[in-house]
C-alpha cells in the first residue's frame, strides 16, 4: 500500500474520533479519555493538521438550516472541462461541497442561500452560467435527516465516546439568530477551538455574551462542528451516493432507519422523483452492493433509483482538498451573503440548463 493511501495510525484515529465527539473539548480532557498527556494530544492533532489528514469544521445546522434553502445540483461540463469548473465552484461560499463524481452527472454540488428565490437565482446566474457547464439540474432537500457531524470512525470505545459526548441542551425557547451569531459562526469556521476569549476579542463582544451564546448554539446543535478525515487515510475512503424512492408515508421511519447504519453519512429528504438522498463511505467500492443488500431487506420498500461514485471530493463543507482529499484550504460557508436576484424582466440569467 502506497503512502498516499496508509490508513492514520490507531492512535491517531482514535484522537479523531475523540475530537468527533467533543471537538471542543480540552487537550486535558481529551488526552485522559486517551491514555495521552494533554500536549501529546495537541501535538498530535497539530501534525494531522499541518498535513491535511484531518481538520474541524464549524457551520450551520439544526433550527438554523430552517432559515436557509439547500438544494443538490447535479452538473454535466463539457470534455476536459470538469476540473476547472469544480474549482470554480470551489471558491463560491455559497457552495459547500463539490465532487466529482462517476453517475449520473459530472459534478454534485450542494448549494446554500438564505432564501429559494436567492438559491435559484445563484444557480441560475453563477452555477449554470460558468464556462464548461453545459446543464445543470437542482432538487431541493426539504430537510436533513443527518449528516456528516455524527459520522464516527469508530476507533475509541462507546464508553469513551459517552464520556466525551455532550449532553443535549434543556432551552427549548425559540431560537434567536442574529447578525452576531453569523458572525460568531463565521469565526468559529476560521478556528473551531478558539476559545470564548480570543472570540470576544476578535467580535468585539464581552466575554460572557459570546460564551452564553456559544454554549446555547452549540448546545441546541444550531452550530454544527465536526472533525473530518481525509479519505485517503480514513478506514472508509469510498465515497456513493444513493437516490432513493420510498413511499410518501414510510419518508420519516425510513430516513431514521437509515439514519442509524453506521456507514450512512448523510440522508436528506429532496422534491424530486427520488425523495430521498443517501451518502456512504465505505472501505471499497463494492461493498456498497452488500450496503444496498442489506437495505433492500430490512427496508423492502425502498428502491434504489440511481448511484454515483465520488472519484474526487474537491470541497467539502467548505474545506478545500488534493487530489488525495487531504485539506489544503478553506472557504468561509457565508451562506447568509447576499445573491444578486435579477428583477423581473432581466434575461442575463437564461443560460440555467434546466
Amino acid at each position: 500500500m502506497s503512502e498516499e493511501s496508509a490508513m492514520l495510525a490507531e492512535q491517531d484515529l482514535k484522537l479523531v474520533d475523540a475530537l468527533q465527539a467533543a471537538p471542543r473539548a480540552s487537550w486535558s480532557t481529551l488526552g485522559h479519555a486517551l491514555g495521552l498527556g494533554a500536549v501529546t494530544a495537541a501535538r498530535r492533532w497539530d501534525a494531522l493538521v499541518e498535513r491535511g489528514d484531518a481538520w474541524l469544521t464549524a457551520y450551520a445546522g439544526g433550527e438554523l438550516t430552517t432559515q436557509l434553502a439547500l438544494a443538490f445540483v447535479s452538473v454535466d461540463c463539457e470534455p476536459g472541462a470538469v476540473l476547472d469548473v469544480a474549482f470554480a465552484l470551489a471558491a463560491d461560499v455559497h457552495v459547500a461541497t463539490v465532487e466529482y463524481v462517476a453517475g449520473p452527472c459530472d459534478l454534485l454540488v450542494h448549494v446554500v442561500a438564505p432564501s429559494l428565490r436567492e438559491l435559484g437565482a445563484h444557480v441560475a446566474g453563477r452555477v449554470a452560467a460558468l464556462p464548461g457547464v453545459t446543464r445543470t439540474r437542482t432538487t431541493l432537500s426539504p430537510r436533513m435527516f443527518t449528516e456528516g457531524s455524527r459520522w464516527r470512525v469508530r476507533a475509541i470505545s462507546p464508553g469513551q465516546r459517552e464520556a466525551l459526548s455532550a449532553k443535549p441542551a434543556r432551552n427549548r425557547a425559540p431560537l434567536r439568530f442574529d447578525a452576531a451569531d453569523r458572525a460568531l459562526i463565521l469565526a468559529l469556521g476560521a478556528d473551531a477551538r478558539v476559545s470564548a476569549a480570543a472570540l470576544a476579542g476578535e467580535l468585539g463582544v464581552g466575554a460572557t455574551t459570546v460564551r452564553r451564546r456559544l454554549d446555547a448554539l452549540l448546545g441546541r446543535g444550531a452550530i454544527r462542528v465536526r472533525c473530518e478525515i481525509a479519505r485517503s487515510v480514513s478506514p472508509a475512503p469510498v465515497t456513493v451516493t444513493l437516490w432513493l424512492r420510498v413511499p410518501p408515508d414510510k419518508l420519516e421511519t425510513t430516513a431514521r432507519s437509515l439514519a442509524m447504519v453506521p456507514e450512512v453519512r448523510m440522508c436528506a429528504a429532496l422534491s424530486g422523483p427520488a425523495n430521498l438522498m443517501l451518502v456512504v463511505w465505505l472501505p471499497a467500492p463494492h461493498d456498497v452492493l452488500g450496503v444496498e443488500a442489506g437495505l433492500a431487506a430490512k427496508l423492502p420498500w425502498l428502491e434504489v433509483v440511481d448511484r454515483a461514485v465520488t472519484l474526487r471530493s474537491v470541497k467539502l463543507m467548505g474545506r478545500l482538498l488534493d487530489s488525495a482529499g487531504r485539506g489544503t484550504g478553506r472557504v468561509p460557508l457565508d451562506f447568509w451573503a447576499a445573491v444578486p436576484v435579477p428583477e423581473h424582466g432581466d434575461r442575463s440569467v437564461d443560460r440555467s440548463g434546466g
